[in-house]
Formats: structure tokens, sequence, C-alpha cells
């Protein structure tokens, strides 16, 4: 079993209630009163009260190409990934000379050399450090990611840092007035998320009260669902490909999935405490609840998350896990169950003990 050692989060400076960006994002795409109130509708509707972005609201009207906008990527992205990744080696009490793998997951831009290259001398990692560099996963690229470098980790490779960055607001199609592209540009924030993982006999420093170790997990593509979500990329950058069945897609397996991990592990739905689940957006959150039979509470930190930063896309579940272990509540003995679905249309469950 590996541990996780630490969990840390680094947001952008520029911040927006959800009207505020609701009324610049308007105001960039050069439509009506009648556009915006129905834009202030839809931001409405997603349970998103606030957003970190990567540039101040007014700057993305000025925004002229997918190549500037990535450019923003990896400047932001870079700055971002090394405060958070520092942090929580601080945390862990782990030299940056210790660390055997790093794994960067990203779907909202794209490098070469790729961020893990970039990061190695900004942190002072050795020259020899595994990496891996991760387009694609989407939302579900914290659990996964978790879920890999649990894997990775051996008599080899004992230390691993996985970082999370997704700076959602830079994909947003200012010419795009699709109901998706005007969704997600409610959903979706930015931030910046960074894990350590080390192999299970590193872990003597860390209360067992606080962060868990990873015991399994359980990945699944589900067939015939590749049209559910993704993006459309050309010219343009990333377009949001947003279908209206990702929420009983959800409904219909999560629950099959959930019960082969706790299963392979002598475990049932009733000996899980905490429930750690990718905030998605209402609805995802509702078809989560229904397919596990979840008290109305369960989520209550997914919910908290959505609220207070937007999706995040891969970094969501890693804030929720932050504000699950921050919590104050003991869970010595106890099971959790972390989980993130995204394009595929994939899901991934990860079973946590707090031994």
């Amino acid at each position: 079993m590996s541990k996780v050692r630490a969990v840390q989060l680094a947001f952008p400076d520029h911040a927006g209630s959800q009207d505020d960006i609701a009324l610049h994002l308007a105001e960039a795409m050069g439509f009506d009163d009648h556009f915006a109130r129905r834009l202030r509708r839809i931001h409405a509707s997603t349970g998103v009260r606030s957003r970190r972005l990567a540039l101040p609201l007014d700057r993305y009207a000025r925004l002229e190409s997918f190549t500037e906008a990535n450019d923003v990527w990896i400047d932001e992205g870079l700055r971002l990934s090394e405060q958070a990744a520092k942090a929580a080696l601080d945390e862990a009490r782990i030299a940056p000379e210790d660390v055997d793998v790093i794994m960067v997951v990203s779907v909202t831009g794209i490098a070469a050399p790729s961020l893990d290259a970039r990061l190695v001398s900004r942190l002072g990692l050795r020259r020899d450090v595994a990496r891996i560099p991760v387009f694609g996963w989407g939302c579900v690229g914290g659990a996964s990611g978790i879920a890999r470098m649990h894997d990775l980790l051996g008599d080899r490779h004992r230390v691993g840092l996985l970082i999370c960055v997704e700076l959602c607001s830079l994909t947003v199609q200012r010419n795009d007035t699709s109901l998706p592209n005007l969704i997600a540009s409610g959903l979706f924030g930015d931030g910046v998320a960074a894990v350590i993982l080390t192999v299970d006999q590193l872990d003597e420093q860390t209360p067992v009260s606080t962060l868990p170790g990873v015991v399994d997990s359980q990945a699944r593509i589900y067939p015939d669902s590749e049209d559910v979500l993704g993006w459309e990329i050309g010219n343009f950058g990333f377009r949001i490909v947003l279908s209206e069945s990702l929420s009983n897609v959800v409904r219909d397996h999560l629950g099959e999935e959930v019960d082969t991990l706790l299963a392979r592990n002598g475990l049932m739905r009733d000996d899980v405490s905490t429930w750690i689940s990718h905030t998605g957006g209402p609805k995802v959150i509702e078809a989560v609840q229904e397919a596990l039979a979840l008290a109305p509470d369960a989520l209550c930190y997914t919910r908290e998350s959505l609220a207070d930063v937007g999706n995040l896309s891969s970094a969501s579940v890693i804030d929720v896990l932050r504000r699950t272990v921050q919590d104050g509540k003991p869970r010595k003995g106890e099971f959790g169950v972390l989980m993130a679905m995204g394009p595929g249309f994939s899901s991934e469950c990860v079973l946590l003990s707090w031994r």
C-alpha cells in the first residue's frame, strides 16, 4: 500500500464572482443584453459562486489565438505548479532530490518540453527523475493520477509527485454560442493540485488519522461513449464536447465499478465512511449520489468545492480530498472511496484506508 503524504492546491491571483464572470464573458463575446441575461441564468444553474482565473476578467476579450492562450497556460501553469509542489514537499518533509517520479496531468494546454521537464530545475529534482506527462485524462485525471502513481511505487520508485494543472478559463471559445460551451464557461475554474505519495514504509511522520493510504483502484472505459465528453481540437483551440447523457452514464455504471472495487477487497458500501467525488456539475453530483445511494451530506465537500472554485477538471477531486482531510474528523481504521469521471467515457475509483 502507498501513502498520501501531502495534498496542496495553488490558485491564480485573479478571482471573480459568477455574475461578474458572466457579464464580462457576454461582453467579450460581443452579444446583447438578452444574451447576457441568458448567460447569467446558465451560469447561475451550475452551483458555482466564484472562481479563480488565470487572467484578469477584461484580458480574456483580448486573447487573439490558441497560441496566445497556450503561452499563458505554460507560464501560469509552471508558476502555480512550482508553488503547489514546493508546498506539498514541505508538508511531507521530503527533499526534492528524494522524488523518484513526477507525473504532470493536464487537459487544458500542451507543451514540449512538457511541464514536468521544465519543473525539474525549478523544483531541484534529480536529473534522473522518472517523468510522466499525461494529456487527455480530463476530469478523471486526479483520481487516475493517484491510482497510477500507486501502481508505480515500489522498491525502485519510493516517492512520487503528482501535479494536476488545469487552467480551464483559457479554453472558453468566444465565438461559440452552443449550450455546451456556455455551460462550460460557467462551470470550470482554474487551479493546480499537487500530491505526494510514498511507499508505505516512509509514512512514520504522518498522523494516521489525517492522510490516507491507497489500497487499490478500479478503472473503466464504457463502450460507445467517446462522444459523451472531450475536446474537438483545431485552429480555435479546445472546443468542448459535453453530452446531455453524461449524468445517465454515471448513474448507470458507477455503482457497479465501486462494488467491484470493494468486493475485491472484501468490503461493501456500508464499510465506506468517506466518499470523495470529483465535482462534475450539479447533475453529475446528483447522479453519483443516486448511483451509490449515498446520504444527503455524503458529498458535502464536493458541493463546497464546486461552489467555491468551480470544476477544476483533474484537480477537482484533489481539492475535495484536501477539504476532507482538513475537516479534523478522526478516521483511524476507516475506509474511503475517491472517484472521478472523464473523457472516454471513463471512471476511476480509488480505495483509501486510514489505518
